[in-house]
């Protein structure tokens, strides 16, 4: 993986600690977001882990270079915030989910896992909120009626999951079916959909009517 932080103590612990990790390398660091996309050009890593505000190129225009190039580097942002107009912008930039700087190690490293494994990653506090709202601004495709019809009993119900924040084991419990076969659902509903990651299948749960309002 690459890490992209302008805080060099900052950048230094996080390298550390997914170092430590038996099945996480970190391949590059860098302290703003033009180097990050060289960096994903050039070492193609499974994810980065990419600071929201940094000098220069920020981490929302490095989200939307790396992940416009198709090269299936993911993009996990670091942020100090919960939820603000950096985060939403870089969810819309491509972003497979964002971590709160102040997250445990152990969230750190899961975050990490998952998304190199195509899963989205949000803050189980605020995802409801954020998603409702990022779902509310319509940059991304809306799956009309009919796409949505496409969709198997199934799927929808695999759907729902994935927008509750269920990572492919929770829902393959939840719906007693095995994991492969919940992996199979996904792709599906991602190629159904014409939507890039499960980010996106998220959003347009919500968009879509599948989800019931927060209030």
């Amino acid at each position: 993986m690459g890490l992209a932080d302008d805080q060099p103590l900052v950048r230094s612990g996080i390298a550390m600690l997914l170092a430590a990790e038996r099945d996480i390398a970190v391949v590059g660091e860098c302290a703003d977001g033009a180097a990050a996309v060289e960096l994903a050009r050039r070492e193609r890593p499974d994810v980065v882990l990419m600071d929201v505000r940094m000098p220069g190129t920020d981490g929302v225009t490095a989200t939307r270079d790396i992940t416009a190039e198709g090269a299936g580097v993911r993009v996990l942002v670091l942020t100090t915030y919960h939820v603000d107009d950096a985060v939403r912008a870089a969810l819309r930039a491509g972003a497979s989910g964002f971590l709160l700087k102040d997250a445990a190690p152990d969230e750190l490293t899961m975050a990490v896992r998952a998304v190199a494994a195509g899963e989205a990653w949000l803050d189980p506090a605020v995802t409801r909120s954020l998603l409702t709202e990022f779902a509310a601004l319509g940059d991304h495709r809306r799956p009309v009626p009919g796409e949505l019809g496409r969709l198997t009993d199934r799927e929808r119900q695999v759907l729902v999951q994935m927008a509750y924040g269920l990572s492919n084991a929770e829902i393959a419990a939840r719906l007693h079916i095995g994991d492969a076969t919940v992996k199979t659902h996904v792709g599906r509903v991602l190629m159904k959909l014409g939507l890039r990651d499960r980010a996106q299948a998220v959003a347009a749960a919500y968009r879509g009517g599948l989800m019931p309002p927060t209030g």
